[in-house]
């Protein structure tokens, strides 16, 4: 008789029943569990003689050849049960030799413990109840011989029955979704696997596009975000030239940032460039649409008249300091040759002042192209 039923007293009940009821009932029914045994044993025994178990390389085969199978079969309809319980009790019985079936243990339990491959631990192990039981019971042969059991305990047992409930995708996914929602679940669940169950969940664009932003949020986060991960997100975030734009702005104004950026030469190339091309628009922008453009026109004609009187005076000047330096000194070969070659661009640019401002026109030809960019014979 189990413990937890010796120590109830009889003013308590089990069901619909007093706790000395229930202990008569319990006994009655081991008398016919141990009875069942008996003649599941027995069926198992005699199903042998008619078919000894076929080892090869000292292990069963999984499938009955067809013979096999055939006459369990015909034992099964000739006795009214199913083909089945004779395959189960069979192999049961060729488990447990006669001398080591323990009496009081329910063929149930004797079929779960026939799992354990090794022959001395498992006959060791069902003359052994478990730690503090009286008895063997269908969950515990379960546990011993590493099997999922009917109700879980341990942590580990539960995950186990949980898994094996979620089997179906359908399933899995509507258990997940509902953990999730426990922010004290999901506090537990590790790094690695959130990270993983993050990517999984928003391979969707639409799912990624909603929570990145979220996540680009939180200063803390992006912090931990790897300098070429950061690159890669910035570049793909700028595709849109707006966006660009507006970032970019934004950055530049940033000292030590617009510092390093013009470090590059490309870069500040573009920037020059840009310069120079919104400098252009702007003009060209104020010439078409501004009533101050002909008066503007003709300043510049005036500010372009006095820099060319300008230059001219300061080579004057510049030759008139420079030329009396050379008394009594004598050029060598080659600084005298340089020396023609710049007269010959002076001269050659001369020229096309007069040129343009007796005709207006400043457009200079191939060869004179050449002699301004020293490229003259």
């Amino acid at each position: 008789m189990p413990e937890e039923i010796e120590k109830t007293g009889d003013g308590e009940k089990i069901g619909s029943v007093s706790a000395s009821r229930y202990a008569q009932i319990v006994a009655e029914l081991r008398k016919l569990v141990e009875t069942a045994s008996r003649i599941q044993f027995t069926i198992g025994d005699y199903a042998l003689e008619v078919e000894p178990m076929r080892e090869y390389g000292a292990q069963e085969k999984s499938e009955a050849p067809f013979t096999v199978k055939e006459s369990l079969f015909r034992l099964a309809e000739d006795i009214g049960v199913s083909y089945r319980t004779v395959q189960d009790d069979r192999w049961t019985a060729s488990r447990w030799p006669v001398e080591h079936r323990v009496a009081g243990v329910s063929f149930t339990v004797h079929r779960i413990l026939a799992g354990i491959a090794d022959e001395e631990e498992r006959f060791e192990a069902i003359a052994t109840p478990p730690k503090g039981k009286s008895r063997w019971t269908p969950d515990e042969a379960n546990r011993r011989a590493g099997r999922q059991v009917v109700k879980p305990v341990t942590p580990q047992e539960k995950v186990s029955a949980i898994h094996t409930l979620a089997k179906d995708e359908g399933v899995a996914a509507t258990v997940t979704g509902d953990l999730l929602r426990r922010p004290a679940v999901v506090a537990q669940v590790r790094p690695e696997d959130k990270v993983r169950a993050v990517a999984e969940l928003s391979r969707e664009d639409e799912v990624a596009a909603a929570v990145a932003p979220d996540i680009l949020r939180r200063p803390a986060v992006v912090a931990k975000v790897a300098k070429a991960d950061k690159v890669k997100v910035v570049e793909e975030l700028t595709r849109d030239e707006s966006v660009a734009a507006e970032v970019t702005t934004g950055l530049l104004r940033r000292p030590d940032v617009a510092f390093k950026a013009m470090g590059d030469d490309t870069a500040r190339h573009q920037v020059n460039r840009a310069q120079v091309e919104r400098g252009q628009q702007a003009r060209e922008e104020f010439e078409e649409n501004s009533p101050l453009a002909p008066a503007i026109r003709a300043i510049d004609r005036s500010v372009e008249f006095l820099d060319l009187v300008t230059a001219c005076h300061a080579f004057v000047a510049a030759a008139g300091r420079t030329v009396p330096g050379l008394r009594d000194r004598q050029l060598g070969d080659d600084e005298r040759v340089l020396v023609h070659e710049n007269v010959a661009r002076v001269r050659a640019t001369l020229d096309w002042i007069e040129t343009a401002v007796d005709t207006g026109k400043v457009d200079v030809d191939g060869e004179l192209a050449r002699l301004l960019q020293g490229e003259g014979e």
